[in-house]
């Protein structure tokens, strides 16, 4: 698989590297955004593809690499499971049960995978999944970091039009922004980007390399992530994947609702336009459009003291006496059980 960055006119393979200023005192960092599909309805067949885009990217130098949303276990494009207002169809109540299947427990076995994986390969793993809790779905972000240690997940706060019939909303608590070696590493997924308080609330955190896995591959989704490159004074790092209809499952197994009759195996329905952006609004590697590609650029975090002297949104261009937020940051669990506590306070008596 070819490593895409800003174009340059080579012959050869597309391998060109980005070579940005940097200074004494900031860190260069590698990174990587993956465009690739998942393999539908096969979650072992889907971690094996990533653990070989893993290995690609590392060996082109990556320190952080960004999967896109739902890699595994699969983004259900084009599918209705059968829903309209009122009713539900055997077929889609079956398409849910393989769908449900092919997601992931966090913890799990194929969370222990990936963060094998991202140990293996000396990396920093951010890793969009569909995420198992119970009989509940959630489009999730895991974080692990180069040492193989699982850091934590991103639940999608809110799911878009007809994914709420299949996803569960996330909540407060799972926002986190973590400090790493390489920078403040944070994620929000697809169109919640779009959300102005949620993207407050990460740099707030001091979000520095924001990541955003997406299944928007329209071309304005590139104004929406230099506006959060510029807003946040952080590097954006967008990850979709590419796929073509031959990369899910035949009909009448799998139908693209309203489009089918208009598809060959060979139709792109995800074109992918994954890309870099720097705190200064540059596009440093991408947007591609053209298949399956690993996205590559140097972050030189000296770019972000340069672009908050500008503008800091939580910082020196805030107006905390007129402007504020608060963010429920604790668990909303439907039901809370009180035996533990009582115990506890039966043995101090």
């Amino acid at each position: 698989m070819a490593l895409v960055t800003t174009p340059t006119v080579n012959d050869g393979p597309l391998f060109a590297e980005v070579n940005m200023s940097s200074d004494f005192n900031a860190p260069t960092v590698r990174a990587t955004v993956v465009q690739a599909s998942t393999i539908f309805y096969d979650t072992p067949a889907t971690l094996d593809k990533a653990e070989r885009l893993l290995a690609e990217a590392a060996s082109y130098g990556a320190q952080i690499v960004v999967f896109p949303e739902a890699f595994i276990g699969g983004y259900p494009r084009g599918s209705n499971f059968g829903v309209s207002i009122g009713n539900r169809t055997a077929k889609g109540k079956e398409d849910f049960r393989k769908y449900h299947s092919a997601a992931v427990d966090v913890p799990g076995p194929e969370v222990d995978r990936l963060a094998a994986m991202a140990g293996k390969y000396k990396v920093y793993l951010v890793m969009g999944v569909i995420e198992r809790d119970g009989y509940t779905l959630y489009c999730t972000v895991l974080f692990f970091d180069s040492q193989g240690h699982y850091l934590g997940k991103h639940r999608k706060l809110m799911p878009t039009a007809l994914e709420r019939i299949i996803w569960g909303f996330g909540d407060g608590s799972t926002i986190p922004v973590f400090e790493t070696p390489i920078g403040k590493i944070g994620a929000a997924i697809c169109w919640e980007n779009k959300m102005p308080l949620l993207r407050t609330a990460m740099y707030a955190k001091g979000v520095e390399i924001y990541c955003a896995p997406t299944a928007d591959s329209r071309e304005v989704w590139q104004a929406s992530m230099t506006h959060i490159a510029l807003e946040g004074g952080c590097f954006v790092l967008s990850a979709n994947q590419f796929c073509r209809r031959r990369d899910y499952p035949p009909p009448p197994e799998y139908v693209f609702e309203g489009t089918e009759e208009n598809l060959t195996p060979d139709s792109v329905v995800c074109a992918g336009g994954s890309v870099i952006i720097s705190p200064s609004g540059a596009v440093l590697a991408g947007p591609s459009y053209e298949g399956e590609a690993l996205i590559s650029a140097d972050l030189d975090l000296g770019e972000i003291a340069r672009a908050k002297f500008d503008f800091d949104v939580v910082g020196h261009y805030s107006r905390p006496e007129v402007l504020s937020l608060v963010v429920k940051d604790h668990p909303t669990n439907p039901v809370t059980f009180t035996s533990a506590s009582t115990k506890i306070e039966d043995k101090t008596k």
